[in-house]
């Protein structure tokens, strides 16, 4: 089904939440009363000329903002730009500093205490987002040492247009065509921007193996769809491709012998941007140092709950391991590893992990609508493979519709076994990504984690908040739904499932703790592989790709345990608040009923604390 093109940005706001005065407990005099009600009444257009006044601002923020990032715009269902291009020249930098420095001071301008709660949250939001994209352009300079910025730039502006059914196929392919021939500039501003001695060799390594997946891209869901396009379009369609080719053909010859070859950045960001990186990116009250003292207090806690586990499922094996009650560091260690053996057998073949994927969700699905844990809703979600542009960071992702399309498809991408990976590596891959594990990967990415939260979130009325969703609340949701189903009795309540999502949720907590080492500790690979592959027993492979994640990428790992960590201490202040009249299928509704900002505003309105 195709859906018509949005023309316009259609920005919808909260109005002010007015609350009547709590009844005095004794008589007082008229006077009075007319004076509060005087008061009241004062605060009440006080608080609607704010809301006016940030709805207006808003609107020309989030018009400014998409217009300056077309690709990012698709992405979010605003079709306007659909045929433009990011620009990163010096000059395109110097028009988003100037536009971000311009807002910003509007934005001080306004009184933020005389906003509605509602208000108030999307206001610290936007606040955020101005100053972390001013940060990012002239203290952290991506732009200058990161060929990643171009890369998903480029693969995202034909991805975004053909993926979804937002408008017709000719519309979309029109659009692309466009996009197509301004991608050779794109490489050209990469090529003038990039310093090679600041670009780290990872980075450098990586795009030039993403490179070729913008034709992969164009071979996939452009070519078969051509003779869509009749006369001069289709014309203009063909030397748009064949132009790309060439353009992609020089660019990889560029960074295989221009930009590998001379990478000689440090992928590592030290501690003083790290800090400041990591304030914009949670936009939580955990310092660094509060975060790795709850990690590393973690991963004693769960493994001892792992052992305990162990020594349930080895009970009574011939061969099992020494399984005291007070065991030894390494005696813990051999019987955890032990038991997870016995899970590691149940894998999918190598071919069968989408499809083993495609069951789990199913089940998954089924699981939470019987339990009734949280309303489910009926938008579309499908198990892909991962494009070949987006491959080499993550295993798997949730690509949920932007919050100005609605009704369109949410992708749960799963990358494939590499072609050119051993036996061995394989094996190491399917032993942690076994069977029950590829069931709470779906449970992570999509139920009831990723895909249902990103669905209830697209239903809040302010786009400010669906555009600047909180990657910290929605990684924390994916976690906490991990420990939801095992609590519930998913599988059964299979003590191995216990096992193995015990160490799926120490993968987590190792990310907040591995993202530090890297960062400020100037880890070795050696130091992390051990975090990984010793203290919270992930398999070669995955702590492999993840040790070229944290490279790739700071800032973002910690999201996991951060945000897993508010929502279970959220839980525990309500469960507090509403004793026996708590009910978990109203408070999960609650939750995801904000629209995903960060975790601590949701908390501040349960609760009915002020707004931070």
């Amino acid at each position: 089904m195709s859906f018509p093109r949005a023309s316009t940005l259609a920005v919808a706001l909260f109005a002010a939440t007015l609350t009547a005065g709590a009844a005095l407990a004794s008589p007082v005099p008229a006077d009075a009363n007319a004076t509060t009600a005087s008061t009241s009444a004062a605060m009440t257009t006080q608080t609607a000329t704010a809301d006016a006044r940030f709805a207006d601002f808003s609107k020309r923020w989030l018009d400014g903002s998409l217009a300056l990032s077309p690709v990012n715009a698709t992405q979010q269902g605003d079709h306007r730009f659909d045929a433009e291009l990011d620009d990163l020249s010096a000059a395109g930098l110097a028009k988003a500093t100037a536009f971000d420095r311009k807002m910003l001071a509007e934005l001080d301008g306004i009184d933020v205490a005389a906003l509605s709660r509602e208000n108030q949250i999307d206001a610290a939001i936007v606040r955020n987002a101005i100053e972390y994209d001013l940060w990012s352009i002239e203290t952290a300079q991506s732009w200058a040492w990161d060929p990643q910025v171009y890369g998903g730039l480029a693969g995202g502006a034909i991805y975004s247009l053909m993926a979804r059914d937002f408008a017709p196929l000719p519309v979309r392919l029109k659009a692309a065509t466009a996009r197509m021939e301004k991608l050779p500039a794109l490489f050209a501003q990469m090529r003038k921007n990039l310093d090679p001695a600041r670009v780290p060799k990872i980075h450098a390594e990586t795009v030039a193996k993403q490179n070729g997946g913008v034709i992969s891209l164009v071979e996939e869901f452009i070519l078969p769809n051509a003779g869509q396009l009749q006369d001069e379009d289709r014309a203009r369609l063909d030397a748009s491709v064949a132009n790309l080719r060439k353009a992609v053909a020089e660019q990889q010859t560029w960074l295989d012998q221009t930009l590998v070859p001379n990478a000689k950045g440090d992928f590592r960001i030290g501690a003083k941007l790290y800090d400041q990186k990591l304030r914009f990116a949670l936009m939580s009250s955990l310092s660094r140092a509060e975060i790795k003292r709850r990690a590393e207090a973690e991963i004693v806690r769960v493994r001892a709950t792992m052992y305990d586990i162990a020594r349930q499922v080895l009970k009574d094996k011939p061969d099992a391991p020494e399984l005291p009650a007070k065991p030894t560091e390494a005696q813990q260690q051999k019987a955890i590893e032990a038991a997870l053996e016995l899970a590691y057998a149940d894998r999918p073949a190598r071919d069968q992990v989408v499809t083993a994927a495609k069951a789990a969700l199913a089940q998954a699905t089924d699981f939470t609508r019987a339990k009734d844990l949280v309303t489910v809703p009926d938008d579309p979600v499908d198990v892909i493979l991962m494009p070949e542009f987006q491959r080499g960071v993550a295993v798997a992702y949730c690509d949920s519709p932007g919050p100005l399309d609605k009704g369109l498809k949410t992708y749960y991408a799963i990358s494939p076994i590499p072609d050119d990976w051993t036996d061995a590596q394989t094996d190491s891959f399917l032993r942690e990504y076994n069977g029950r594990m590829i069931h709470l990967l779906s449970i992570h990415e999509a139920m009831p984690g990723h895909y249902l939260e990103g669905a209830h979130s697209a239903r809040h009325p302010s786009v400010v908040r669906g555009v600047l969703r909180s990657g910290m609340f929605a990684e924390g949701w994916a976690v906490y739904t991990e420990s939801l189903m095992m609590d519930q009795g998913y599988l059964d309540n299979d003590p191995l499932f216990h096992l193995v999502r015990y160490k799926f949720y120490l993968r987590a907590v190792a990310n907040a703790i591995l993202d530090q080492g890297v960062h400020v500790d100037g880890w070795t690979r050696e130091q992390a592989m051990d975090l990984m592959t010793r203290r919270t027993f992930q398999q070669e492979r995955e702590a492999a790709g993840k040790w070229v994640r944290a490279q790739l990428t700071s800032a973002q790992l910690p999201t996991y345990f951060v945000g897993v960590q508010e929502h279970f201490d959220l839980r525990k202040a309500m469960e507090k608040k509403l004793g026996d009249k708590f009910q978990l299928k109203a408070y999960h509704d609650q939750v995801l009923s904000y629209g995903a900002p960060p975790v601590r505003f949701v908390r501040e309105m349960m609760l009915d604390e002020p707004i931070r």
